[in-house]
């Protein structure tokens, strides 16, 4: 005969997978998760507000209130980039799906702020369109290293080149004077990390080769 399972390693497993599934929920809902989900939601309003000026003016406020709140939904979001990493680091809730969802995050945001310069005319095309371009080769080949298991960490200049482009969407933003050379000090550092990211990328894949 086969052997019968006693009743408290019954209750044991069922109790494994309930606290399986209340940590599960812990981890989607999350200090981090919530903090860059909160990013998701200010880009498409910000977006709007870039848009839509008249909505400040037509009641009698003036147009740089239009900027000012604008500038500072961009402010809070970008705030909440720097806690999300930093908390999920200190508490140990790093998780896949904040692993898609801070740079999903930090994109929406930064393209939202220069789609709608751009749009305005606040921001040279030619400008936003090399980084939208560069945004996106560098995610696909993010998700390549994922299917392929290849782990390119982030480098200092894709640091330094996220602070450039969160600087001139600032001065863009508030239509403050030098904004357009700050962009293309931006433009030049997106390039760059992009280019360090492409080698670092290159030499993961061909040690996974060589393996």
């Amino acid at each position: 005969m086969g052997k019968v399972i006693s009743s408290p390693s019954f209750l044991a497993i069922i109790t494994q997978i309930k606290q399986f599934s209340i940590r599960k929920r812990v981890f989607l809902f999350n200090i981090p998760n919530i903090l860059a989900f909160t990013r998701l939601l200010i880009a498409p309003v910000m977006f709007w507000i870039i848009l839509n000026p008249q909505v400040f003016t037509d009641n009698g406020w003036h147009i740089t209130w239009s900027y000012y709140t604008a500038s500072l939904l961009f402010v809070i979001a970008s705030v909440t980039d720097f806690f999300d990493g930093y908390v999920a680091r200190e508490l140990d809730q790093i998780t896949i799906i904040g692993q898609i969802l801070d740079p999903l995050a930090d994109k929406m945001l930064t393209l939202a702020a220069f789609l709608g310069l751009m749009m305005t005319g606040a921001a040279s095309a030619w400008a936003i369109y090399i980084i939208i371009v560069r945004e996106l080769f560098i995610t696909g080949l993010r998700t390549l290293s994922l299917s392929e298991g290849i782990d390119v960490s982030a480098s200092f200049a894709g640091k330094v080149k996220t602070v450039a482009q969160m600087i001139a969407i600032g001065f863009l933003l508030m239509h403050w004077n030098g904004g357009e050379p700050l962009l293309w000090i931006a433009v030049a550092l997106t390039l760059y990390s992009g280019g360090e990211y492409l080698v670092g990328f290159a030499k993961a894949y061909r040690s996974k080769d060589h393996a």
